[in-house]
């Protein structure tokens, strides 16, 4: 009979309990992945149908108004390329001239840390100087900035109050923040006045402050923010105002200076914003305000302090860019040019195109999910029409969204052929031609 010793014993023993913890650790692990297969949300709900056609589409070829989608050559309307600056010359000289000379590390570091540079600060001074504020701070993306920004400011004693219709940037920062906060019903000045109210009663007791956030340009429907009418509220209640301005600056206003400059307000606004990813089609994005606000945030924004600097080309790319944007306003001209006969066509077409006043140009269409992907699919296959859908759960049961953001290089003839496309699609609908099923996207078609 085998004896075993002990020490054997133990030694079994404990390497038995180590492999069991180590399956059950394991187990864990793949329980806690697990819950995603049938949970990808309500985007993700559709991630194996038609993958790279209505998700994750790839266009290929220079940027402009006319692109390739699976090898065919398409009107492109889903681009924020308002004036046109992705491609034009000077832009790209710039670019590819200070990516030779400095490269995309250069400076290396945190701004705070080692960062830092007289470009840096030039940037920020023509900003604050173009949006008429008295200091601006360079971020390195827009919506890693809104996101820290409100993080920064608001504390547990403080309440926020914003527009129903904020973009996800402020949703996120305001999950970070502790503080309270109230929703105001979409452009109602009346409910933020109501909301103020809870939110003065809130702030009487804890000593905080308010912040109403709201943004310059609603990029969904096109619409403005009532950035004068929510600053005579100030008159009646304490708080200060934040504006995103993502869509507005280099669109909006006689000089392109956003907003403040379109509705003549600038001095109401605490703290404005823009990024660098939409009218000069770059990366980045700053705030402007008075020098005091940005001292605090410069010192306190943890994505600016704990991340590394913009690269140097890029700040070289964008102060040719913001250049560009003050020095031709052939290209705002141009743009705003296109946003009128294309929105005018539509309207004396019969379209929806619910109560815009900017670029962004939004076709309304009646239908539910199988609609929505049928008149895309028509569109961009059968008409060489390339937007983007939104459907339910951002927009309502049985309404279709075809979002359509004109630039400053698309053409009459774009117009014109997108305008008789989308009469086209919309006799199809009215008539129930569409199949209610997912379109069959094969690899012929790729």
């Amino acid at each position: 009979m085998c004896k075993i010793s002990a020490y054997t014993c133990s030694y079994i023993f404990i390497n038995f309990a180590a492999l069991l913890k180590e399956k059950q650790t394991t187990i864990r692990i793949w329980t806690f992945f697990a819950k995603f297969e049938n949970r990808l949300g309500p985007i993700g709900d559709y991630a194996e149908k038609s993958p790279g056609y209505f998700a994750f589409p790839k266009l290929e070829g220079e940027i402009g108004n006319r692109m390739k989608f699976r090898g065919q050559e398409k009107i492109i309307w889903s681009l924020n390329n308002y004036l046109g600056l992705a491609n034009h010359p000077e832009v790209r000289k710039a670019d590819a001239d200070a990516a030779a000379e400095y490269g995309m590390a250069s400076p290396m570091g945190a701004r705070m840390m080692s960062g830092n540079s007289d470009n840096h600060d030039l940037l920020e001074k023509q900003l604050a100087e173009f949006i008429g504020k008295e200091d601006a701070m360079l971020v390195n993306y827009g919506y890693q900035g809104v996101v820290s920004v409100i993080d920064a400011l608001c504390g547990r004693h403080d309440v926020i109050v914003y527009d129903a219709e904020s973009h996800a940037c402020i949703i996120d920062g305001m999950r970070l923040a502790p503080s309270q906060r109230f929703v105001y019903k979409h452009n109602n000045i009346e409910d933020l006045a109501k909301q103020l109210q809870r939110a003065t009663a809130i702030v009487q007791k804890t000593g905080g402050g308010i912040l109403v956030i709201t943004e310059g340009v609603f990029g969904m429907s096109g619409n403005q923010g009532k950035i004068r009418e929510i600053a005579v509220l100030k008159e009646k209640f304490e708080f200060r105002l934040l504006v995103d301005d993502a869509h507005g600056f280099g669109t909006m206003g006689k000089t392109g200076a956003g907003i403040g400059d379109e509705q003549n307000c600038i001095e109401d606004i605490d703290i404005y914003f823009s990024t660098f990813a939409k009218s000069m089609a770059s990366i980045g994005g700053f705030f402007a305000a008075d020098k005091k606000i940005l001292t605090f945030l410069r010192y306190n924004m943890r994505s600016q302090i704990f991340a590394k600097s913009l690269p140097m080309a890029l700040v070289m790319g964008n102060l040719k860019r913001l250049e560009l944007l003050k020095t031709k306003p052939e290209l705002r001209e141009k743009l705003w040019h296109n946003v009128k006969r294309l929105q005018n066509g539509f309207k004396e077409r019969g379209f929806d195109c619910g109560t815009t006043n900017t670029p962004v140009t939004p076709v309304f269409l009646q239908g539910g999910l199988y609609d929505a992907v049928q008149v895309t699919y028509d569109l961009r296959e059968n008409y060489n029409i390339f937007c983007s859908v939104v459907v339910y759960p951002v927009i309502p049961k049985g309404q279709i969204e075809l979002r359509i953001i004109p630039t400053a290089v698309h053409t009459d003839a774009d117009i014109d052929e997108t305008l008789a496309a989308f009469s086209a699609v919309r006799e199809k609908l009215e008539k129930k031609l569409y199949p209610q099923e997912m379109p069959q996207v094969t690899e012929a078609t790729i």
